[in-house]
């Protein structure tokens, strides 16, 4: 059996969304994304940074450097003995860690190495 099938109606070329300016179109999607997606920032209210741990503003680089350095080098060694108490997965963490911590030990040790010496 043969099932004749029509033509499409005719329609007008012209899409009806052709005339919206996409400018505008993109600024609004954009208004509603951050309406849902952004967080709110809270007002800042006259913050003031805590005046507890901070570093001398007189104190030279080479200074700051060596207390870099040897603060690095504890943080590895603690992390190395830490790393021992643990079990394969947690170690394996703790070590690739330790490493990341003895790279920046070994770059604050270039940067001394490379720094003359204050005349």
């Amino acid at each position: 059996m043969f099932k004749v099938t029509p033509n499409p109606p005719d329609s007008d070329p012209v899409s009806p969304y052709a005339s919206i300016d996409t400018r505008k179109l993109h600024e609004a999607a954009d208004r509603a994304l951050d309406h849902y997606l952004k967080p709110p920032t809270p007002p800042d209210l006259n913050r003031n940074p805590s005046t507890l741990f901070h570093v001398a503003p007189g104190a030279d680089n080479e200074s700051l450097l060596v207390h870099a350095c040897e603060s690095l080098a504890s943080a590895s060694v603690m992390l190395s003995d830490f790393a021992g108490l643990l079990d394969t997965p947690y170690r394996n963490t703790l070590l690739g860690i330790q490493q990341v911590v003895m790279l920046g030990e070994l770059a604050v040790n270039r940067v001394l190495d490379n720094l003359d010496p204050p005349a």
